[in-house]
């Protein structure tokens, strides 16, 4: 397996100043957007107990815990108020200055000063200097430097078993998320046939900033016990991404293992993370795969309840899916594929490689195909149309009555395009239901599914008629 590393720069929406965390610093990213981070500070602990102030920036503080056996976190305060709404908080019953224009003389702009003492925060009220108050601001606040936090600090009650020259802790934060992302450039314009498939793992920051730390990634759904707020920073970053690309670094193998009911990625060299920072991981070597590409309509029956009637044909879009085999035993089969983002290519006629399908995908274990839902096809196009339907109601027994509906559908497949096509029409029904007779022999594939198995000519088009009883 082999790493490359692509340093994207994104016009974030607005960074807050993270404490940059010490080179003994080592970080899990999971795809929810939490972090876990391991940190070395530099900070002594005494034998006994003692109380240390450590600048650790944003975290969650209910999660601080001690990585050193001997250490025991006892007692933990955190002062995450970095915002202005907390720092006016704290500023009530003392007075703040604020800066007020005044009116421009002789083309100079000058600034008054004023002080006004803090009754409230929530809601505001300030008391001017002549006894009267007032519900807002008079000018820009200038707030007292002792008021203000700069970096979120947690005050750690601890209690060691021997002196320490150094503090390990471990916490979690937010401000990075991350995700595969998968290219897969098919070969020729054939219903099936072989595709080139590369992945790499994608690491966006918000607002986290780590100096030189050790990187994992793991992938899969670890639950949370209750919401967690994300940072806004975090939430807008994915737009605005701009230039530019650094220099590739040479490929050096990455780590996958699997811990608890999870898969973890290591990247093996360490990075710098920045805020608005996204860097990219290759996660394998490009792998050779077999392909089949598949066309769907869709059907008509609603999936649980009373079957209506429905007198007007209706256009239904064409959906175009590829399916990449994945047998074990194979490098890629073997493989498990964490949740993301897949893009297919084709080369046009002058060998140039076009977009021709995007689609998300869930986790993906060993040995499971992948299926990708391209979009809709433009030449071949299908008509539905319901041309009978009946009801009838008999009685189950006192006050329960069951309704059995019967209806005749007619689906017009076309097909412009120079090669023969084959379209899956496919109903999707819960209980009692049932095919009575079809123009084109269904297959179960489901409780739930019946399909149509239909070809349609270069050129022409294809006539499926099929009856359903349903039961209500």
């Amino acid at each position: 397996m082999s790493l490359t590393r692509a340093v994207l720069a994104l016009a974030a929406a607005g960074t807050l100043a993270a404490a940059g965390a010490s080179a003994q610093t080592s970080l899990t990213i999971y795809n929810d957007g939490r972090v876990l981070v391991r940190r070395t500070v530099p900070v002594t602990v005494p034998n006994g107990v003692s109380t240390r102030s450590v600048p650790l920036g944003p975290l969650d503080p209910s999660t601080i815990f001690s990585l050193d056996p001997a250490v025991h976190v006892v007692r933990a305060a955190y002062d995450g108020a970095v915002d202005e709404q907390s720092v006016l908080r704290r500023a009530v019953g003392r007075r703040v200055t604020f800066r007020t224009p005044r009116p421009v003389l002789s083309g100079v702009p000058t600034v008054d000063t004023l002080s006004a003492l803090v009754l409230s925060a929530d809601p505001l009220q300030l008391q001017m200097p002549d006894g009267r108050v007032t519900f807002s601001m008079p000018g820009q606040p200038l707030y007292p430097a002792d008021l203000v936090v700069s970096v979120p600090s947690a005050a750690l009650t601890l209690e060691s078993a021997g002196a320490r020259d150094n503090l390990r802790l471990g916490y979690f934060t937010q401000g990075a998320q991350w995700s595969a992302s998968y290219q897969v450039i098919l070969a020729g314009t054939a219903a099936q046939g072989d595709a080139r498939v590369s992945g790499s793992a994608v690491v966006q920051s918000g607002m986290l900033r780590a100096d030189s730390a050790e990187v994992q990634l793991l992938a899969g759904s670890v639950n949370q016990a209750g919401p967690v707020a994300r940072d806004e920073v975090a939430m807008k970053m994915r737009t605005g991404m701009v230039a530019a690309q650094a220099a590739p670094a040479p490929y050096v193998p990455v780590g996958e293992q699997r811990v608890g009911e999870f898969h973890l990625y290591s990247i093996p060299e360490k990075l710098t993370i920045l805020p608005g920072q996204t860097s990219s991981a290759q996660m394998f070597d490009p792998a050779t795969v077999h392909y089949e590409r598949n066309y769907v309509v869709h059907g008509q029956l609603p999936f649980w309840g009373f079957l209506p009637q429905q007198p007007n044909e209706e256009d239904v879009p064409v959906e175009v899916s590829y399916t990449l085999r994945r047998p074990r035993k194979t490098d890629f089969g073997d493989r498990p594929l964490p949740g993301g983002v897949v893009r297919l290519f084709q080369a046009d006629s002058t060998g140039r490689l076009q977009l021709v399908g995007e689609a998300g995908t869930d986790h993906t274990p060993a040995g499971e195909d992948l299926r990708v839902t391209a979009g809709n096809a433009f030449d071949l196009t299908a008509k539905r149309v319901q041309t009978t339907y009946t009801t009838r109601r008999d009685s189950v027994r006192a006050g329960v009555w069951r309704t059995t509906a019967t209806a005749d559908y007619r689906v017009t497949l076309s097909n412009a395009t120079d090669s023969a096509a084959v379209v899956d029409v496919q109903e999707e029904r819960r209980g009692d239901w049932t095919v009575v007779s079809s123009s084109v022999k269904p297959e179960k594939v489901s409780s739930t599914i019946t399909r149509f198995r239909v070809s349609v000519p270069a050129g022409g088009e294809t006539v499926l008629t099929y009856r359903v009883r349903v039961v209500w």
